[in-house]
């Protein structure tokens, strides 16, 4: 049995592609800068940051840090506009109640802080959490582990006496880094092939799977 089960955000528990691409490509607009929207959907998990600064390379468009600051700024607030769009998973509630007083829970997610805190309170989940990080607490982006060791850390229990609920390939990678377990969801735009290929130790279809999930966590 693990003793706690660290869940990501963004295509996880929450459906929130077309937020997150309608705000990029808001925030870009203003830029003229055109990326389609398979591009940014590729990078949800890594961070606004790093994903602006990927998108303005590929671009060819000349940058600074001033104007990565400025365009995360702009995402962010498009983002929380339209949270109220964004429905959790189906199975998601079901699954976290399932979990609550036996492990455990965080949520660690590569979103900004003020977007996370909006939805989660929106949504009504704050109160399954014992840790809440995101990307204003790391330094660096999945799959770089950070985000996940500072979330075991602050729920005072042992790398590998977690377990990771991810659906992208970075943030499967950041788990087996860490040296926890780790469940795919296939909620996300990555394959089952794609998400196999980076090994984690179960892969499900959505979160409906409870009884799956709960017999590889509470086993």
């Amino acid at each position: 049995m693990f003793d706690a089960v660290i869940f990501d955000w963004d295509g996880t528990l929450a459906d929130t592609r077309q937020a997150v691409v309608a705000s990029f490509q808001k925030a870009l607009k203003e830029k003229r800068c055109t990326i389609s929207d398979a591009f940014i959907e590729r990078r949800i998990g890594t961070g606004a940051a790093e994903t602006f600064r990927e998108i303005l390379r590929t671009s060819k468009v000349h940058f600074d840090e001033a104007l990565i600051k400025s365009l995360v700024s702009k995402k962010i607030q498009a983002e929380i506009k339209l949270s109220s769009s964004v429905p959790l998973f189906k199975g998601a509630v079901e699954l976290l109640a399932s979990l609550q007083g036996k492990v455990r829970l965080a949520l660690a997610s590569m979103n900004n802080r003020a977007v996370i805190d909006h939805m989660i309170k929106v949504l009504n989940v704050q109160r399954f959490f014992d840790v809440v990080l995101t990307m204003d607490e790391v330094h660096n982006s999945k799959p770089d582990p950070e985000i996940f060791l500072k979330s075991a850390l602050q729920l005072n229990v042992r790398p590998d006496r977690c377990v990771v609920v991810e659906d992208s390939v970075f943030g499967v990678q950041a788990a087996k880094t860490a040296n926890m377990g780790c469940i795919a969801v296939l909620t996300g735009v990555y394959s089952r092939e794609e998400l196999e290929r980076v090994n984690p130790d179960l892969v499900v279809d959505s979160l409906t799977e409870k009884d799956e999930i709960l017999k590889f966590i509470l086993r």
